[in-house]
């Protein structure tokens, strides 16, 4: 019975991962048309797909072609204008700072020599 109700929990769970990962390839999926570009077949990347910078990473994992985003080296002038895209996106903040004195007692004066 516990080794029937453990496996019942795995399948629930797996189940529940396909349909959240088959909700997300709906909503992330979009049907390209192939062409030929020289000797090289082809594909346009929809604006919505594109990547960031001038070079990505291609390989294939069984029946599927992954195109995956090179991150440029840390302190590059294009890692700084990626980071700039990005914060671009973020827009300026809508609320003040809160102020962080507030509710706190009068500091305390310190002394630094012996009392006398």
């Amino acid at each position: 019975m516990l080794i029937s109700r453990i496996f019942n929990r795995k399948v629930n769970a797996v189940n529940k991962v396909h349909e959240i990962s088959a909700e997300y390839l709906v909503s992330n999926t979009r049907q390209v048309s192939l062409f030929r570009n020289g000797a090289n077949q082809a594909i346009r990347i929809p604006k919505g797909f594109e990547l960031p910078g001038k070079e990505a990473l291609l390989y294939r994992d069984g029946d599927k072609l992954v195109l995956q985003a090179i991150k440029p080296a840390r302190g590059t002038a294009q890692a700084l204008a990626m980071a700039l895209q990005a914060m671009a996106i973020w827009g300026t903040l809508a609320e003040d700072f809160p102020n962080v004195e507030e509710g706190l007692g009068p500091l305390d004066d310190i002394r630094f020599d012996a009392p006398t």
